[in-house]
C-alpha cells in the first residue's frame, strides 16, 4: 500500500462523519421550521376565533341603552349575556372540533366596558425534537367594546 491510499481512506471516514453532521443539522432545521409554521398557523386561527368571539360577545352582551341612556362612549356589558354569546359563537364556529381541548376565558371589564376573550389550546406539532416540551399550548387574546358614535347633522 502506498502512503497516499492509506491517507485517502482516513479522509473518507472524516468526510462521512462531516456529511452525517451536516445532515443532522439540516434535519433539525427542517423540524424547527415545520413546527414553528404549525404553531404560527394555529395561533393565527385562535386569534381569528378570539376576535370573532370578543366582537360577538360585546355586541350581544351590550345593555343599558334603554335603562341608562347613552351617557358614555361605550355601552355597558352584562356578564351573563356576554358569556352566553361567546359560548354560542364558539359552538357555531366549531372551536371544539378544530381545537380539541380548547380552554376559554371571558372577562367583562365594567370600568372600560369591554369584553376580553382568551383562548388556549394544546399545540399539535407535526414533528418532535427530542427534549422539546411535551405538552405545548398556544393562546390568543382579544378585547372588544361597543362604542357609541354620534352623527352630526
Amino acid at each position: 500500500m502506498t502512503p497516499q491510499s492509506s491517507g485517502s481512506r482516513g479522509d473518507r471516514g472524516q468526510v462521512t462523519l462531516l456529511i452525517i453532521g451536516f445532515a443532522s443539522i439540516l434535519l433539525t432545521a427542517v423540524v424547527v421550521v415545520v413546527d414553528a409554521s404549525a404553531a404560527y398557523l394555529q395561533r393565527q386561527g385562535l386569534d381569528n376565533l378570539a376576535d370573532g368571539a370578543a366582537l360577538y360577545g360585546a355586541d350581544l352582551g351590550s345593555s343599558g341603552v334603554y335603562d341608562e341612556g347613552l351617557d358614555g362612549q361605550r355601552l355597558s356589558q352584562q356578564e351573563a349575556a356576554v358569556r352566553s354569546a361567546v359560548q354560542d359563537y364558539l359552538v357555531r364556529a366549531g372551536a371544539a372540533r378544530s381545537y380539541p381541548g380548547i380552554d376559554v376565558g371571558v372577562r367583562v371589564d365594567t370600568v372600560s366596558r369591554s369584553v376580553t376573550v382568551r383562548l388556549e389550546a394544546p399545540l399539535e406539532l407535526p414533528l418532535r425534537i427530542p427534549g422539546s416540551p411535551g405538552d405545548p399550548t398556544v393562546a390568543a387574546t382579544s378585547t372588544a367594546a361597543v362604542t357609541v358614535q354620534s352623527s352630526a347633522g
